[in-house]
């Protein structure tokens, strides 16, 4: 069965090569648009092997950003033709990894979290995918990292922000990224469901997950009523929130 398909696939390759034109422009696009193909499949499938990766190493796998948030930030970073970015939270990298993957070939991220170990976990897998030349990996804690930024250099530089860290700074992080991302840029807050506890009352939710129920609620509250961005709540993953700078 196995060297049936094999066959097949070869006898489909070969009607395809006659399916070429012989030479010009055009055989140069085809050329092109297959090789892509082939670059796109080895990014996905290293994307997959992260992503599995990440289900053991440090037994908290949950915090890893699923595989279908990962492809819609990917996409929106590509529709948003974004070249400077920046992730706080990192863990393994999945996220890190699409959005590396999606920028352009002079495109950067800067990366921050307190734990390096988990990071190394994803560098082998960001480095085959041939992208690791894009990212700024910062081993700090967010906060201290976002105000170095802000004294450093004061003016806004970053198209999008994607937010993964610890939830009761997500307040505090929103106001120094609002100074960080650009007027049309987005911030993306990432768990603003948490697992759609937020509308359960507090004695039904889990105890360990309890701490960071409240801050998710006043982060709500105050993104919903914050005149300086537009923003769009999806229910994709455990909840991504995105919001636009207008001002």
């Amino acid at each position: 069965m196995i060297l049936f398909k094999l066959k097949a696939s070869r006898v489909k390759e070969r009607a395809m090569e006659k399916l070429l034109p012989p030479k010009g422009i055009l055989k140069k696009s085809m050329n092109s648009s297959r090789n892509y193909e082939k670059q796109r499949s080895k990014s996905m499938a290293i994307c997959k092997s992260l992503a599995t990766t990440s289900l053991s190493p440090l037994s908290i796998s949950e915090m890893e950003v699923p595989v279908d948030e990962g492809h819609f930030l990917s996409m929106l970073i590509k529709m948003m033709n974004a070249k400077n970015t920046l992730e706080l939270g990192v863990f393994t990298g999945y996220s890190l990894l699409t959005t590396a993957l999606a920028l352009p070939e002079d495109g950067h991220v800067t990366a921050i979290d307190i734990d390096k170990e988990a990071y190394e976990v994803g560098l082998e897998f960001i480095k085959n995918a041939g992208v690791d030349h894009k990212i700024n990996f910062i081993q700090s804690d967010g906060l201290k990292a976002l105000d170095k930024m802000l004294t450093e250099n004061p003016k806004p530089e970053f198209d999008f922000a994607f937010v993964d860290a610890d939830k009761p700074n997500y307040v505090n992080v929103h106001e120094r990224l609002l100074k960080l991302v650009k007027v049309g840029g987005i911030i993306a807050f990432d768990n603003t469901l948490w697992f759609g506890f937020l509308a359960e009352e507090e004695e039904t939710v889990p105890e360990h997950l309890r701490e960071n129920r409240k801050p998710l609620m006043e982060l709500n509250k105050r993104l919903a009523s914050d005149p300086r961005i537009e923003l769009s709540q999806v229910s994709i993953g455990d909840g991504v929130t995105l919001c636009r700078r207008l001002v």
